[in-house]
Formats: C-alpha cells, sequence, structure tokens
C-alpha cells in the first residue's frame, strides 16, 4: 500500500531551501512573499490560501538587471525578457533555470509534469509567422459572398 505524503509547511519548505544552499529572503514590494534564488534564477514563493502550504507568487526564470526574466519563445530561437530588455537564452542559462525549477519543486512538493522535466517550457510564444499578420499584410477584398454580384445567385 502506498505511504500517504504529508505536505511540507511553508516554514519547513523555506527551511528545506536554506539547507540546500538557497538564498532565501524576504521579496520587496510582495507581501508576505519570500525570494528564492539559486544558480542566477529566482522565484517569488508565498504561503497558499489556506496559510499552511506553499504557492508561487512569480515563476522560476533568470535574474537579468535586477528582474526575474521570463523564457519567451520566437520559433527559431528562446529569448529571456524583462520589462527593459531582451536577451537571447543561451543553454547555460537554459539549464540553470530548469535546475532551479526542478529542485523548487521538488522541495515544494509540487507535480513534476513530464513536458516541464525534459527542458525548458517557454511562458509565451510569439513566432514570426503570426505576429501582427492580420495588419501587416496587403488588403484583401471582399469576400465572394459578399459582393453584390453573387447576391442574385
Amino acid at each position: 500500500m502506498p505511504k500517504k505524503i504529508k505536505p511540507r509547511t511553508f516554514d519547513e519548505v523555506l527551511s528545506e531551501l536554506r539547507s540546500l544552499k538557497f538564498d532565501v529572503r524576504e521579496a520587496p514590494g510582495v507581501a508576505n512573499g519570500y525570494l528564492v534564488s539559486k544558480y542566477g534564477c529566482a522565484a517569488i514563493l508565498g504561503r497558499s490560501r489556506d496559510g499552511k502550504g506553499t504557492e508561487l507568487v512569480h515563476k522560476a526564470g533568470v535574474v537579468m538587471g535586477g528582474e526575474i526574466a521570463h523564457l519567451l519563445d520566437r520559433g527559431f530561437q528562446k529569448f529571456f525578457k524583462t520589462s527593459k530588455f531582451e536577451v537571447a537564452a543561451t543553454a547555460e542559462k537554459l539549464r540553470a533555470e530548469h535546475n532551479f525549477s526542478e529542485e523548487l519543486r521538488e522541495v515544494a512538493g509540487e507535480v513534476s509534469l513530464y513536458n516541464e522535466a525534459l527542458g525548458s517550457v517557454s511562458d509565451e510564444y510569439m513566432y514570426d509567422r503570426v505576429k501582427g499578420r492580420d495588419k501587416d499584410g496587403p488588403a484583401k477584398g471582399l469576400a465572394p459572398w459578399q459582393t453584390t454580384a453573387s447576391a442574385g445567385h
């Protein structure tokens, strides 16, 4: 018979993260939020609604310019994007973000999904071939059923 796993409390999760060499400190501007960082990556954790467990307030990402960057997929390449700039994602940074996310999920007791375990999953997908294609393309005429000539048929 499988053992029932007791979920960790918020304080137990923070303590475990500290013991695994994560930098844990209060997050500026987030009430009861803690900035957790390691490998040049960070996430913000908070207490769950019931006050016992852990909740992810800001998804994990690479820290750039003092912000947590999110991963943007442009089809041909991935980028890390902050409110100020975009930087091409390197294999080293993607590996660091992936390792950080996996360790954080393990300690927090979150479910590890198959597609996330394979590698980095982007937060936003913005392929060139679809971005603004309705606005950039040439003006189109009326559809055959919209013309007055075909109305009588």
